[in-house]
């Protein structure tokens, strides 16, 4: 009788083990499952055109401001800007919904001066890669 108590006894500890390891293996299954999810889950989005100033303040800052400073960013004096503006309303050329004329002129002297991509331009200006390329090409074609 000593030796199937005995017997008994191991088969019940090796099923017991047997369950915690199961158990073990189940909660790490859980884990690497739940790990996935969470990972695979897109983050929420990042605002990604943050600067303080928009494009339009940064028009109205190099046209208010020192003579200088619109000639180095966009190449032209302010004067000069204002002549074009005029020539472009007189061709018809007026601002958008959300942009002006003048930010859009300065898209377009921006790009020429700097040879940014619409990328870049974008990030100057805050506004959208399609915002920016439908406005640069109304005066490129």
């Amino acid at each position: 009788m000593t030796i199937g108590v005995t017997f008994y006894a191991v088969c019940h500890r090796m099923v017991h083990v047997c369950s915690q390891v199961v158990q073990a293996a189940a909660g790490f299954i859980s884990l690497l499952i739940t790990g996935a999810i969470l990972f695979s889950s897109p983050l929420p989005p990042t605002p990604y055109h943050t600067s303080a100033l928009y494009g339009q303040g940064w028009v109205l800052e190099l046209l208010n401001g020192h003579p200088e400073c619109m000639c180095i960013e966009l190449g032209i004096q302010v004067h000069v800007f204002c002549r074009m503006l005029t020539a472009l309303q007189k061709a018809g050329i007026g601002p958008s919904k959300h942009i002006s004329l003048e930010e859009k002129l300065a898209f377009f002297l921006y790009a020429a001066m700097m040879g940014l991509s619409i990328r870049h331009l974008g990030e100057r200006f805050q506004h959208s890669n399609g915002t920016i390329s439908r406005c640069v090409l109304i005066y490129s074609t």
